[in-house]
């Protein structure tokens, strides 16, 4: 397993495009006088560094990301409501780590808590990645009936066997959509012998080769230059980073083909958690839950903001019927394949709501 990027498809890209600054300000709750990751005030960072409790979250998006910024805001929260008591620090941009560092670190209690994306927590507990499952879920309210019923308490428990507790609430990372320099794409014999940069995720490489593409893996910091020099014709990812990374500059259409879908589970080492008093728990799992649910509705509507962006900016956009999607990844095996590997518990609760996907 590589770092970050291609261990997860979570593109470490630390720019934000100032015309949406306000927007996120507004969307995660930051003071409106600055796009800054909230900073504590000087009173806070006295009592942070008087607390009695100090533990370490780690992420490796950048600290300008949605995601990143909701949680520092909800530790400045914790840290106000607990009265100094407890201080959470965030490490953004992978200061601490890649995934296979974090995760190890997690585990054995060098650090407290971890943010990452279900793609990367599959690789230690399986059931994770069950969110990726292509075409599984139409859209955000299917999303989150699952996620917050009963397939993510599923979820949570295996979480439990590998010495973590995960907060209840995923942060969401968004759809996922192909963009491609010479050509839309309207069907799945569209993608047949395209070269498409995928990130080193098993399921999403064995969707794109049930496709009839040839999926290649490529880290993002070099996916610019590889779009540029054809050296791939198109990559997949959700859109808040095709704008980020500037890709429209070198791909010139975008499908919306949402063929897979992605959420940050936050996770504690059990022996970190556990020996926090009650009530410090409580106001950290109810303020890491609610600013879960705050970053949702302003991915939601960054989302709305990108369509526009995007055709602005010179890109082609257009929709996709994923019928016939599902249809060829039924008759090449692909869900049969990931039933197996899933087990056939997970992909019952996966398909009390995406229907049957067999």
């Amino acid at each position: 397993m590589t770092d970050l990027p291609e261990a997860a498809g979570l593109e470490n890209n630390t720019g934000v495009d100032p015309n949406r600054r306000h927007f996120l300000k507004k969307a995660t709750g930051l003071a409106a006088a600055t796009l800054a990751p909230p900073i504590l005030s000087l009173p806070n960072r006295s009592r942070a560094a008087a607390a009695s409790q100090r533990l370490k979250l780690a992420i490796s998006l950048p600290e300008r990301h949605p995601i990143s910024m909701g949680l520092q805001t909800a530790c400045a929260d914790i840290l106000q409501e607990s009265r100094g008591r407890l201080a959470i620090e965030v490490f953004a941009n992978g200061e601490l780590g890649s995934d296979t560092d974090t995760i190890s670190q997690v585990r054995a209690g060098a650090i407290d808590f971890l943010s990452t994306a279900g793609l990367v927590w599959g690789t230690l507990v399986p059931v994770a990645s069950v969110s990726v499952t292509a075409f599984a879920f139409p859209d955000y309210p299917t999303v989150w009936k699952a996620m917050d019923g009963e397939l993510g308490a599923h979820v949570r428990a295996a979480f439990a066997a590998v010495n973590l507790e995960p907060m209840t609430r995923l942060w969401d990372h968004g759809f996922r959509h192909i963009t491609m320099a010479a050509r839309p794409i309207d069907s799945p014999q569209g993608l047949v012998g395209a070269k498409i940069r995928v990130p080193m995720s098993p399921m999403l490489i064995s969707q794109f080769r049930a496709l009839g593409a040839a999926p290649t893996s490529i880290n993002y910091s070099e996916l610019y230059t590889a779009l540029q020099t054809h050296i791939v014709d198109g990559q997949e990812n959700p859109l808040s980073l095709v704008e980020a990374g500037k890709l429209y500059e070198v791909q010139r259409y975008c499908s919306l083909t949402a063929h897979a879908w992605d959420g940050f589970w936050l996770c504690a080492n059990q022996q970190s958690w556990h020996r926090l008093p009650g009530d410090l728990r409580e106001i950290a799992a109810r303020n890491f839950d609610s600013h879960a649910l705050k970053e949702r509705s302003a991915n939601a509507e960054l989302n709305s903001t990108l369509l526009k962006t995007l055709q602005s900016r010179g890109m082609t956009l257009n929709t996709v019927d994923p019928g016939p999607w599902r249809k060829v990844l039924q008759k090449t095996g692909y869900y049969h394949d990931w039933k197996q590997r899933l087990g056939a518990h997970t992909w019952d609760l996966l398909e009390k709501y995406s229907g049957a996907l067999l």
